[in-house]
């Protein structure tokens, strides 16, 4: 048997199959979750597993096969002629920014906006933040022929990370409610939403339009 080293800080599911590592094989569960409806939230404590289990469905939208080679879900998706197709998917992650400032929050979800951009055209630039995920989601879906994925990790940090400042906290609920109600805007453009965070799902508003 292959020696496989463990993937010690690892969170790429990418990363992990192409070096080898030891991978738990959870695929299964994606495959009851895409094949099941949506959207779905979970919250977890941190190193818990979230970044990688979004890591791997991102892999599985994006039609990457090869990845899943021997895994549980190969297996399961072996007779569905639809499999493995080719998703849009906007991941945004939150982890990896500092939210101490006021303006720290909308430059994060400006620079994923602008990324998106290069792929699928230029947005409104002086819409609303959630108004150009709006039309990024619909230029997607139409340039694609394929209804969106949307992954979120750690929605929560921005307000967690600043739970000392009220007013902050509140700024930043605001900037989320604006830019999340898109998903509930452009559902009929949207094929799956994955969001994952630390703090329960009905505790904050930002969601309501998705409650």
């Amino acid at each position: 048997m292959e020696e496989r080293k463990l993937p010690v800080g690892i969170q790429s599911f990418e990363k992990i199959i192409e070096n080898h590592n030891l991978y738990v094989d959870k695929t299964e569960y994606i495959y009851k979750l895409v094949h099941t409806g949506m959207p779905y939230f979970l919250s977890r404590p941190r190193r818990f597993g979230k970044s990688l289990l979004l890591s791997t469905m991102k892999a599985y939208w994006e039609g990457k096969k090869e990845l899943f080679r021997g895994l549980a879900i190969e297996r399961l998706e072996q007779d569905d002629p639809e499999a493995w197709q080719t998703y849009p998917v906007f991941y945004l992650d939150f982890n990896k920014a500092d939210y101490h400032e006021n303006v720290a929050l909308k430059s994060v979800l400006k620079l994923h906006i602008e990324e998106w951009e290069k792929q699928y055209g230029k947005t409104t630039e002086d819409a609303p933040l959630g108004a150009r995920f709006g039309q990024l989601l619909r230029a997607a879906a139409e340039q694609t022929g394929k209804r969106c994925v949307v992954l979120v990790d750690e929605y929560d940090k921005p307000l967690l990370e600043t739970m000392g400042n009220r007013e902050l906290v509140e700024h930043n609920k605001a900037v989320f409610k604006g830019f999340f109600s898109s998903l509930k805007s452009e559902d009929a453009y949207i094929r799956f939403v994955f969001i994952t965070g630390v703090t329960k799902f009905s505790k904050v508003s930002i969601f309501s339009d998705l409650n």
